[in-house]
């Protein structure tokens, strides 16, 4: 029989954040970061697949990014983020293979289904910051807490030691439920008492592109034959 043995892999790293606002116009990368940890079984005697759950902390969004001229000179730079901070579990398979002789680093694929959960966003500090904005940007009100999304990638394994190593991984991550679904409405404009603004709907959803570090340590089951 043989021996299933159990990884833990600590993962950190930079993320780029996309967004689709489908009545937002373009959107910007967003430069942020996400950190995990996860469980892989590991088989002692063919480590071609396993089995993982990975539960971590990703900042997704997109940004802003002007650059105002002025006439007679000058020049003026505007950057906003737009940040939902995400909790995710990912279910998935990974599936590895020898890479050169020493049999020390694989090259591995993997893919999984995901549920998020928005812990927080500031998009509603971004709101109160121009009396206006609620005409044109998200508002809180249509946020989704929870969501579901796909996670695909691949990577390096390297065996630093019979119970220690480390992997580099790229992976994209597209969620299939929006991120936030305004209705349309109608308001009354702050500054043009009894007159009507109207506001359109709008549905963001959020893609991902993360490369990860990690560590990984070994947790070995061997079976002894008494």
């Amino acid at each position: 029989m043989a021996a299933q043995s159990t990884a833990y892999v600590f993962n950190v790293g930079p993320s780029l954040g996309l967004q689709k606002w489908e009545n937002g116009g373009d959107r910007q990368v967003l430069f942020a970061h996400h950190f995990s940890v996860a469980a892989e079984s590991v088989n002692n005697d063919d480590d071609r697949s396993s089995f993982f759950g990975q539960f971590g902390y990703h900042v997704k969004g997109s940004a802003n990014r002007l650059r105002l001229f002025y006439q007679g000179g000058g020049i003026e730079t505007f950057s906003e983020d737009f940040r939902y901070n995400n909790l995710s579990l990912l279910l998935g398979i990974k599936m590895k293979y020898p890479l050169g002789n020493s049999g020390r680093t694989r090259y591995f694929y993997f893919g999984g289904i995901r549920g998020d959960y928005t812990l927080s966003t500031n998009i509603d500090e971004l709101a109160s910051e121009n009396p206006y904005t609620f005409y044109y940007y998200p508002q809180i009100g249509g946020l989704n807490r929870w969501m579901v999304g796909v996670s695909a990638g691949a990577g390096l394994q390297f065996n630093f030691g019979d119970l220690v190593g480390g992997q580099i991984a790229l992976s994209i991550n597209p969620d299939l439920t929006a991120q936030l679904n305004q209705r349309p409405a109608t308001v009354i404009d702050p500054f043009n008492p009894g007159q009507t603004l109207s506001i359109s709907a709008q549905r963001i959803r959020n893609t991902t592109i993360e490369l990860s570090f990690g560590l990984r340590l070994l947790k070995k089951v061997v079976y002894v034959e008494e």
